[in-house]
């Protein structure tokens, strides 16, 4: 072989060797570029490819009432999802939204986005449907089986929040969004408690992205959330409910709301805003005339906005996210004061001539009527604003101040609960250094500055407990969801506000207000409720008035703080604290002190006039029975010889006087009568008329002995028929103004 080819095989021998090398350099450097450099984006890839990772949802805990009825449950449910890289054509895309649409009941424009991203793996479609939804869209997915839909829609277990007595405390346990979370309420303040620790469900895939078997699956088992024990007791929250949504019909009131409290430990028992919503439909507006205003409405974007503002407006919690001035019922707390500083006792006199000068500003009593010489006895029940006026001038702004602050009026109250309205300095009330003797004036009868709810009946609960403010809540204890105790709340004393002998005679003088003052309306017979009322104009709403009561019962061992609030309302001559919100008042204490087996203990007056128990007269002859009973009406069913069964039944206590319906048959046909229109008349002409009609009265509301009571609202609708004997339950009221 030749020099020259020689020369020419090791030309191209290097030449190859070169291209080798780049080549073996090539490849190294990409290796190097993607295990080193990428090398976790490119694993990451592989495992999203190779692995199915499932989040477990953990159940959210229940929500129960101080008797362990569930209130809020977590209910097993399914999730929708798509995998829109795996639709390969037109037609399975078609399937795949028209299915999804028909049978969830979506929006096709939002289904179709999904479906589009080509590049997504997983697109959640919808959770929380339930088991029929799920059924009827396995078996779409089952008929499409040749389009392997099977591959593109996959259904996962959910869990759904559940409140299974609807609108029940709603604006209290509030309700959950997407991802189960809460969004107001309980639901919100407590939701780390309450949502728990999610779990994972790890897999491996094939080649056709198909689960295997289950020896390459890893499971992390879901925790389950921590339920909460309320204070709140399902029969007392349904009392409260039930007046609160009474007065608004009685009163055309906007809202209505109140609060029933435990006095010594500060324990909220009920607590109530009216209209209420469905907790299981919170988006949907649940007062019929709100959702007509906003029909009404010409543009899309008014109807959205007017929607938006309704759906906050009945979430709301307004007995602790509302301010308002308090009015009258101020006069409490001014009162306290002047007897802790000794500069006052429950017998000191101040004339009253209707007017007093403070600076450049005349006050007056309501209606400019002068009250004349007058002890606190009387200024309290009377709600004489100059006595008050004159009274915080001479405890002067710092000792004025010293126990607006030390009753709980300068911050929260620290209910457990989102959204408490916070005071405000120089904004919401007067601080120390803007308090000037126009500011303290005003501020001395309840006006000028703003409190909530919450804080009121938190103070007022004081009097009830020896001088001691609480701090409210409403959580008892936590607990696991095998019912092991997490954690209890014990009662907390804030601060001793005033002494007890302080607390004592201001609970006095509340029980004066309420027999023959501005409060009467909220009278109990037995009860001895103590209570005080106001009426304030409201600063949002010109022309329009908040009336409100807030007391306690019974007076020697209190055990519930009550505050009941109707905001605007309009009925004439039915706008003030004692004509709109005592009588409420009085219906709330008379029907839980009544649940909580509290006896009524009657002073010598009511025992006189109060009713009498039907004996026994079972057994007897008829002679025999009209003998032991001369006093009353009695009617004789049947021809046996002796007494079978009677209405009202032995022991029933009813007015002397009245009906006793006698069976001397087993098989007598009961008597029933049209029940009589009670309202409007006196207690002489409503006994008269029961009884006339066969049926016996129960008297409840202003004492018997008023001049002016008349009756307003009775148990059982006139017109209808109800058994001849039973009794009638009769609400009476005063007619006076009331002025507070």
């Amino acid at each position: 072989m030749n020099k020259r080819v020689t020369k020419e095989l090791k030309s191209r021998s290097l030449i190859a060797f070169g291209i080798l090398c780049l080549a073996l350099v090539v490849v190294i450097g990409n290796l190097f570029w993607v295990s080193v450099i990428h090398g976790e984006e490119y694993k990451l890839k592989a495992e999203r490819q190779q692995l199915s990772d499932t989040v477990l949802t953990a159940r959210r805990g229940c929500i129960y009432d101080s008797n362990m009825k569930v209130l809020a449950q977590s209910a097993s449910a399914y999730l929708v999802y798509i995998n829109p890289s795996k639709i390969l054509s037109d037609e399975q895309k078609k399937l795949v939204v028209d299915g999804l649409v028909d049978i969830l009941e979506l929006d096709e424009e939002t289904v179709e986005a999904k479906a589009s991203k080509e590049n997504s793996s997983y697109e959640k479609i919808i959770g929380q449907i339930n088991q029929n939804k799920r059924d009827q869209l396995r078996e779409y997915i089952s008929d499409h089986s040749k389009e392997k839909l099977n591959e593109i829609i996959g259904i996962d277990a959910d869990t759904k929040r559940y409140y299974p007595l609807d609108s029940f405390a709603s604006t209290v346990i509030g309700f959950t969004g997407s991802g189960d979370t809460g969004l107001s309420g309980l639901e919100l303040y407590y939701n780390e408690d309450l949502t728990g620790s999610s779990g994972r469900s790890i897999s491996a895939k094939n080649a056709r992205a198909q689960t295997m078997e289950s020896d390459y699956e890893q499971l992390f088992e879901p925790t389950d959330g921590y339920s909460l024990v309320l204070t709140i007791d399902e029969v007392i929250q349904y009392y409260l409910e039930q007046q609160l949504g009474q007065a608004i019909e009685e009163t055309g009131a906007k809202y209505a709301y109140g609060i029933v409290m435990d006095v010594e430990t500060g324990a909220i028992l009920g607590m109530s805003t009216m209209p209420d919503y469905n907790l299981n439909a919170p988006y949907k507006i649940a007062t019929n005339s709100v959702l007509e205003a906003i029909n009404e409405l010409e543009t899309d974007e008014e109807k959205a906005q007017a929607t938006s503002d309704a759906q906050f407006a009945q979430w709301r919690n307004r007995a602790v996210s509302d301010s308002f001035e308090p009015g009258s019922t101020f006069k409490l707390f001014v009162a306290a004061a002047g007897l802790e500083e000794g500069l006052i006792t429950d017998q000191s006199t101040y004339t009253c001539t209707s007017a007093l000068q403070i600076a450049n500003y005349t006050y007056h009593c309501y209606h400019s009527t002068a009250h004349g010489v007058q002890s606190l006895h009387q200024a309290l029940p009377n709600s004489c604003n100059t006595f008050f006026i004159t009274l915080g001038q001479n405890l002067g702004k710092d000792k004025f101040f010293k126990y607006f602050e030390a009753f709980g009026f300068t911050q929260k109250t620290g209910i457990d609960l989102p959204a408490e309205a916070s005071p405000v300095e120089n904004t919401t009330y007067h601080g120390l250094s803007k308090l000037g003797k126009v500011q303290l004036a005003s501020s001395s009868f309840g006006q000028s500055f703003q409190i909530t709810p919450i804080q009121l009946v938190t103070a007022v609960a004081s009097f009830a407990n020896e001088g001691k403010l609480m701090t409210p809540y409403l959580v008892a204890k936590v607990v696991d969801s095998e019912g092991n105790l997490i954690s209890e709340t014990t009662p907390t004393v804030k601060r001793q506000v005033v002494s007890k002998s302080t607390a004592d005679t201001i609970a006095s003088l509340m029980e004066e207000v309420v027999i023959s003052g501005t409060a009467k309306n909220a009278y109990v017979s037995g009860y001895h409720v103590c209570g005080k009322t106001g009426t304030s104009d409201k600063l949002t709403s010109e022309g329009q008035v908040l009336a409100s009561f807030v007391g306690f019962a019974p007076k020697d061992n209190p055990k519930i703080a009550v505050l009941i609030t109707i905001d605007e309302p309009q009925v004439y001559g039915a706008s003030t604290g004692g004509s709109a919100a005592a009588p409420v008042a009085g219906r709330v204490f008379e029907t839980i002190l009544q649940y909580m087996n509290v006896d009524p203990e009657y002073e010598d007056s009511e025992s006189s006039a109060s009713s009498a128990s039907v004996p026994n007269l079972v057994g007897k002859t008829p002679a025999e029975a009209k003998n032991a009973v001369s006093n009353y009406s009695v009617h004789i069913v049947g021809e046996g010889e002796e007494v079978v069964s009677q209405v009202p039944a032995p022991g029933q206590a009813i007015e002397k006087g009245g009906v006793i319906v006698l069976y001397t048959s087993d098989d007598a046909e009961r008597l029933t009568g049209e029940v009589p229109d009670l309202s409007g008349l006196t207690v002489s002409d409503a006994k008269r008329i029961a009884i006339s009609a066969g049926f016996n009265i129960k008297i409840t509301g202003l004492t018997q002995s008023s001049n002016d009571a008349i009756s307003y609202k009775q148990s059982v609708e006139a017109g209808s028929k109800a058994e001849l004997g039973s009794s009638l339950t009769v609400y009476f009221k005063s007619t006076d103004a009331l002025a507070d």
